[in-house]
């Protein structure tokens, strides 16, 4: 029996399928009145990771959703993929996930009903990791395979961590090697090399639990994940919502290695160029591959976090602990805004 390559049944792949950023901004917009709750402590107003309720017991609820298409051909590496991805959205804002729902679009006609129940083991297997329990879904007959999850969070107030309080001079920091959306187009496109196989799918599976540790500094700043917009605009959005402009320093980026002979082979996701042409006014300094790496969509990308410089030996010490060491070295910080650039790559 042919193997069943998933991303062949879908147009896009993982977070790259996430809808470009100025174009979800006219989506969002709206003249429409609608209601406020004074619990409410983060909505839609921010571009945050998730909203957040006020439980009015001494802890905040954390609420996430989370879905894509498929972005590896194994289905249970699918689930944990996309599992792995919605649970980021609550360890970004320093919370705990507590329950998942799973969310199911299935192409019966095409794709077999056991191949979506390897999904769902994935996804299980992720849940079972981060210690909550899939505890339910819904699933419609779609054109495309999809797949992720629903994801209540809880966190103390003083632990809650937002993407638009960075501080001036924080230092930057991430989790993760950048590069996630290359290497699934070169998989997807035949290209991948026989020693790069697996690199991408254990990044990705990989669940970003250090955010709840980071939610208890209290000199972390602020903090988000890297996903469909990539780096830049993931740094964007944090930049302007705390009215600031960053600063990096590529050659401080980390890449997952081999990287460059993908990008001379041009497998590069189509949402790279969308993103680009969604903020390129907004950034100076790109130049050459940069625009590839830090533009390129990831799918459960590391937590980027902003710090207050007096305990950057805290911190990197923290990284070291929890076997995050290779990321000791900051990749830039925030400067004061004094134009419409929100990033600057030196």
């Amino acid at each position: 029996m042919e193997k069943i390559r998933l991303t062949q049944f879908s147009k896009g792949a993982g977070c790259g399928c996430k809808i470009a950023p100025q174009v979800l901004e006219t989506i969002l917009k709206s003249e429409q009145k609608y209601f406020v709750s004074k619990k409410l402590i983060v909505g839609n107003e921010s571009k945050d990771d998730a909203a957040v309720y006020d439980l009015e017991n001494g802890q905040y609820l954390i609420s996430t959703n989370d879905f894509f298409t498929p972005i590896v051909d194994d289905a249970f590496d699918f689930g944990r993929i996309a599992s792995a991805n919605a649970l980021s959205d609550v360890y970004a804002m320093g919370g705990s996930p507590i329950m998942a729902i799973g969310i199911l679009g299935w192409p019966i006609e095409k794709l077999n009903a056991s191949i979506a129940q390897e999904v769902l083991n994935g996804a299980r297997s992720i849940c079972a990791e981060a210690g909550i329990p899939l505890a339910g879904g819904h699933s419609i007959d779609s054109p495309e395979p999809f797949f992720g999850l629903s994801v209540n969070g809880i966190v103390l107030p003083e632990n809650l961590k937002k993407n638009n309080t960075a501080k001036e001079n924080d230092l930057l920091y991430i989790t993760k090697k950048i590069g996630v959306g290359i290497f699934s187009t070169a998989e997807k496109r035949g290209k991948l090399k026989l020693e790069d196989e697996g690199l991408a799918v254990k990044q990705m599976s990989q669940l970003n639990i250090i955010g709840k540790i980071f939610g208890e500094q209290a000199y972390i700043s602020s903090m988000t994940d890297i996903t469909g917009f990539g780096l830049l605009g993931h740094l964007i959005e944090m930049a302007e919502g705390s009215n600031l402009k960053a600063e990096i320093n590529y050659n401080c980026i980390p890449l997952i290695p081999g990287i460059a002979h993908y990008i001379s082979q041009m497998c590069i996701p189509d949402n790279t160029y969308r993103n680009w042409n969604s903020y390129e006014k907004k950034v100076e300094g790109i130049t050459g591959d940069s625009l590839f790496t830090l533009c390129d969509p990831q799918t459960n990308g590391g937590l980027m976090v902003a710090i207050d410089p007096k305990n950057k030996k805290k911190f990197e010490e923290l990284l070291t602990q929890n076997k995050l060491s290779e990321f000791i070295q900051p990749i830039g910080k925030m400067t004061e805004k004094k134009s419409d650039i929100a990033v600057s790559i030196l």
